[in-house]
């Protein structure tokens, strides 16, 4: 059975797709590719994907104006590449 710390956890390590990032930030998804490669929406690229982590973009929602950082993430969760 899974507890509500459990529950809190696995919600702090999912990320957004950008449908959720505009449904957070109430705007459209078109707005919030535009953004993102304008640099100015902090992002992490999964293979040819885009994702968002929640703290980022809710720093971004606050107003925190530093450059976003797009970070690609290498590797497969299993440790094996390729």
């Amino acid at each position: 059975m899974t507890n509500a710390k459990d529950a809190i956890d696995d919600a702090r390590d999912e990320l957004w797709d950008a449908n959720g990032v505009a449904r957070y930030l109430r705007v459209s998804r078109s707005w919030v590719y535009q953004k993102t490669e304008e640099g100015r929406l902090p992002c992490l690229r999964v293979g040819g994907l885009i994702r968002f982590d929640p703290a980022a973009v809710r720093a971004f929602a606050r107003g925190d104006t530093r450059p976003a950082k797009v970070v690609p993430l290498r590797g497969s969760p299993s440790g094996k590449n390729g």
